[in-house]
């Protein structure tokens, strides 16, 4: 009985030591990594730099416009009728009172031979009363009779006329005519369209400013006009209208400037981007746009510090500041307020970074920043 109690006693006391001994084990180990975290430095992170730039833009109001032609219309018959020509060729230059179309007359040349022989008529026959007026043989009815019916003999050759000529139809003005939507032999009903017809030279471009404006825009103030469709391009125009009410839904302005567009690159219904220039250039300090972290509580940069490392190797951390952002061209951006000139910034890296934080300047692969990027396909 002693000996199964002094086993058993033997059993516990080796599980107690080697509880013991792992529970020592495991708690030097928690310690070494403690120790280890505290005396642990995150290495530097690879960013690239910018510095401040002053510069001077032009004053401008950027807009995105519409193209529209100076003159407009899609043509159309006013008469029923058969196609029996057509004379202009799609996507030509036409010029005004150039003939389009013409439509099957052959009835109405008809009628107009018996009208023009019934006015004749009834012209001598006017004639004749007159004569017999004077000699006071007839009645003054007849005569009134004879020069009624003389008038409605030169209306009717008259309307005749004026349907013939209608169912020639001509170019209203100068300008590019679109791809035809008739056919010869086809009956055209009132109102069918034939083909668009666009005055493209000079162009106007329609768009939308705030309010605002209205107390620095006016009509002869120089515009820019660039479009995606040639980048490498830009019109130089002026403002022709200022609307003189205001969009009561969006407080916002309707403005048309003029570009010649001798070439007829610009056609209408294309989108441009629109720039309404100031007389004068104003400073500004600017930095890319990729060095600027967006967030709703405020934008802010990394300003670069440089500091002393380990071993006197010279290090550098950065810093949090907040800005306020004013217009953007190209991929720079304008600081209002927040930064000062020659200042060494974070341009791209900025969204790994937290205040204080070691980084590693690589400049090697940066990006140049552009007030005009042209973006080159490889």
């Amino acid at each position: 009985m002693k000996s199964k109690t002094r086993q058993r006693i033997v059993v516990v006391v080796g599980l107690v030591t080697v509880v013991a001994i792992l529970v020592g084990v495991k708690a030097g180990q928690i310690v070494t990594m403690v120790h280890a975290g505290e005396s642990f430095t995150p290495p530097p992170q690879a960013v690239t730099s910018a510095t401040v730039q002053r510069a001077e833009w032009e004053a401008a109001r950027a807009a995105v416009g519409t193209l529209v032609a100076v003159q407009g219309v899609t043509l159309g018959a006013e008469v029923p009728g058969r196609v029996r020509e057509i004379t202009f060729r799609s996507g030509a230059v036409v010029k005004a009172g150039e003939v389009l179309v013409r439509l099957d007359t052959s009835a109405e040349d008809a009628q107009l031979a018996a009208a023009v022989a019934d006015a004749e008529l009834a012209k001598a026959t006017l004639t004749r009363s007159r004569r017999l007026r004077q000699g006071e043989v007839n009645a003054q009815a007849d005569l009134d009779a004879a020069e009624a019916r003389a008038k409605q003999a030169d209306a009717t050759v008259a309307n005749l006329r004026a349907i013939i000529a209608k169912k020639t139809i001509r170019a209203p003005f100068e300008g590019r005519i679109s791809i035809r939507q008739v056919n010869l032999g086809q009956i055209l009903a009132p109102g069918t369209p034939i083909a668009s017809l666009q005055q493209v030279s000079p162009i106007h471009a329609d768009f939308w400013l705030p309010q605002q404006a209205l107390r620095d825009v006016e009509a002869g103030e120089r515009v820019r006009l660039r479009t995606d469709t040639f980048p490498d391009a830009a019109w130089e125009g002026e403002v022709s209208t200022v609307n003189p009410e205001v969009d009561p839904a969006t407080r916002n302005v309707r403005v048309r400037a003029t570009f010649r567009n001798a070439d007829g690159r610009l056609r209408p219904g294309m989108f441009g981007n629109v720039e309404v220039l100031a007389s004068q250039k104003r400073p500004v300090l600017t930095i890319p746009a990729t060095a600027v972290m967006y967030a709703p509580y405020g934008d802010s940069v990394y300003a670069i510090e440089p500091q002393q490392g380990a071993a006197g190797k010279p290090a550098a951390v950065v810093r949090q500041k907040f800005v306020r952002l004013g217009e953007r061209r190209g991929d720079l951006v304008a600081v209002v307020s927040g930064l000062g000139a020659g200042e060494t910034i974070v341009s791209s890296g900025v969204f790994k970074l937290r205040n204080g934080a070691a980084v590693a300047v690589d400049d090697t692969l940066a990006p140049k920043a552009q007030l005009a990027p042209k973006p080159t396909e490889e």
